[in-house]
């Protein structure tokens, strides 16, 4: 018998409660608020990955998770290139094909519930987020450590890696683009039938 609490709809729903301190702590600014946008945004991340594993081996698949899971995933993701954007860490029109793609997926996903087709995730799909939150959760350590400074240790080991300019930083930027417009494309084609009847 199912417990009356779904355990990954909860955790889901937490992200979304997660995104929420992480949209007000960035907006904030500042060191303390962005090391709480960092750990909001980690934990969401961290989450994301949870559910889905938990639903698949709890058997607590449900529609509603169904529904709310890419939701919030795609939420999380909106809020924080809308955020790196405006702190000039991502160019907008990178941020307007990652959201352009949400929406095309989405409204694929909607037409072919209409037609009695499920259009699950796959695994482009899932490496792009990946990349997305990877890329996400580098731009938060950057403007954490780029406000204090480090000279040595871990705190210069992090703000190395994260600078704009090193390697991890575009790969994560570039990545993410380009496995947004692959899983883009990969969706379309899968959805073709779809606009033939």
């Amino acid at each position: 018998m199912r417990p009356h609490v779904n355990l990954p709809n909860s955790i889901t729903l937490g992200r979304l409660l997660l995104t929420g301190v992480f949209i007000i702590s960035a907006s904030i600014g500042g060191l303390a608020a962005h090391i709480v946008a960092l750990v909001s945004f980690v934990l969401a991340t961290i989450s994301d990955w949870l559910d889905g594993y938990l639903a698949r081996k709890l058997n607590l698949v449900t529609s509603l998770g169904k529904l709310l899971d890419p939701l919030a995933d795609k939420i999380l993701v909106a809020a924080a290139f809308v955020y790196l954007s405006a702190q000039g860490l991502c160019p907008v029109w990178v941020t307007s094909v990652i959201i352009g793609r949400e929406f095309l997926v989405t409204g694929l996903r909607q037409i072919a519930i209409e037609k009695g087709v499920i259009i699950a995730a796959d695994n482009l799909g899932k490496w792009k987020t990946t990349f997305q939150l990877a890329f996400g959760i580098t731009c938060m350590v950057w403007l954490i450590f780029d406000q204090t400074s480090p000279h040595a240790g871990l705190g210069l080991l992090l703000h190395w890696l994260s600078n704009p300019d090193n390697f991890l930083f575009q790969t994560f930027l570039w990545g993410a683009l380009a496995l947004t417009l692959l899983s883009g494309v990969h969706y379309l084609r899968k959805s073709r039938a779809l606009f033939l009847d």
